[in-house]
C-alpha cells in the first residue's frame, strides 16, 4: 500500500476514503518517510483528519513528516500556465485563469487536468518520498483519470498536449503510481466498487493496488440463542443490533476483493483520533 511514490485513494462517497489516507500517511511518516496529503476536490476531510481546520493551495507542514494542501482551480491553473506551458512569472497569469475559468468549467478535460495535475506535478519536484491524495469519489474519478487521454485527442500538438502526454504515462507508471479504492461491506460501496475494478479491467488508466474494506464489524461472539438468553433492554437491543449488522456485511463482504479489513471504530472519536487508531492498525498489517 506504501509502495508506489504517488498514491491516490477513492472510494463511494462517505466509506471513510478520507480517514484512509490520513491514515496511511500518519503510518508513512511514523516509519521515517516524508509525506505529502493532496485532497484533490476539497480538503475538508483530509484536513479534519488530520486534526487541522484547512488545507491552502501551497503545501504545509501539519506534522512531523506530513506536509498537506488543497488544489483550488484557480491556483492550479495560474500554477498550470507558469510551470506547465511556461508563462513568464511576471504575466497577470490569475487575471488570465479567471478569464478561462468559464473554459476550464466546459471544455472537455481542462477542469479534470488541471485538477489532477496538481498532485502530478508534486510528484514530479520529488520534494516527497510519497505523495497520498484523496481523490475525488468513484462517481467523479474516472473524469479526472481520463483527462489527459481527453486533452491529447483533442489537441493536435504543441504543450498542452505534449504535458497531457507525460502525465498519461506518469499515471499509467506501475513502478510509481496506484490507485487504492476503500469500501465499507454494504450494498451500493460494494456494487460501486466492482463497477470501477470492472471499468480499470476494460480502460487500464492506472494499476489498482488493492481494495481496503472499512468499518467491518468484528465477531459479537455471541449466538442467536445466547442473545435471546439476555435480559430485556439496552445490552440486548444492542447485541441484536449489532448481530443483523454483522449478517448483513457477511452478506456483501465475499463480494469484495481480497484485501485489508478495517474494523468499525466504535464510541465517540474526532476524526483525528480515528486515523490515528486506523494508522496503529495499519500498522499490524503492513
Amino acid at each position: 500500500m506504501l509502495d508506489r511514490k504517488l498514491t491516490f485513494i477513492s472510494g463511494k462517497g462517505g466509506v471513510g476514503k478520507s480517514a484512509v489516507t490520513a491514515s496511511l500517511a500518519l503510518l508513512a511518516a511514523r516509519r521515517g518517510s516524508k509525506v505529502l496529503v493532496v485532497g484533490m476536490v476539497e480538503g475538508i476531510g483530509a484536513a479534519s483528519h488530520l486534526g487541522t481546520r484547512e488545507l491552502a493551495y501551497a503545501p504545509r507542514r501539519i506534522r512531523s513528516g506530513i506536509d498537506a494542501l488543497a488544489v483550488n482551480r484557480t491556483d492550479a491553473l495560474d500554477e498550470y500556465f507558469r510551470l506547465q506551458l511556461h508563462v513568464p512569472r511576471a504575466a497577470p497569469t490569475k487575471v488570465l485563469s479567471r478569464a478561462l475559468s468559464v473554459l476550464a468549467e466546459t471544455a472537455p478535460g481542462v477542469r479534470e487536468i488541471v485538477t489532477i495535475g496538481k498532485p502530478v506535478f508534486e510528484l514530479w519536484q520529488a520534494n516527497y518520498d510519497l505523495v497520498l491524495v484523496d481523490a475525488p469519489p468513484l462517481g467523479q474519478l474516472f473524469s479526472y483519470l481520463r483527462a489527459p487521454n481527453t486533452i491529447a485527442e483533442l489537441v493536435p500538438a504543441g504543450p498542452i498536449r505534449n504535458q497531457a502526454g507525460r502525465m498519461r504515462k506518469a499515471l499509467l507508471d506501475l513502478g510509481t503510481t496506484s490507485l487504492i479504492l476503500v469500501t465499507t461491506p454494504d450494498e451500493l460501496p460494494v456494487l460501486e466498487t466492482k463497477e470501477a475494478i470492472n471499468e480499470l479491467i476494460a480502460e487500464p488508466v492506472i494499476d489498482l493496488a488493492g481494495v481496503v474494506t472499512n468499518r467491518v464489524l468484528p465477531p459479537l461472539g455471541l449466538s442467536e440463542d445466547g442473545i435471546a438468553t439476555l435480559p430485556q433492554g439496552s445490552h440486548r437491543d444492542a447485541a441484536e443490533h449489532h448481530h443483523a449488522v454483522q449478517a448483513h456485511q457477511e452478506t456483501w463482504l465475499p463480494q469484495v476483493s481480497a484485501g485489508p479489513r478495517l474494523p468499525y471504530l466504535f464510541g465517540l472519536h474526532t476524526a483525528g483520533e480515528v486515523a490515528e487508531q486506523l494508522a496503529d492498525i495499519w500498522d499490524e498489517l503492513i
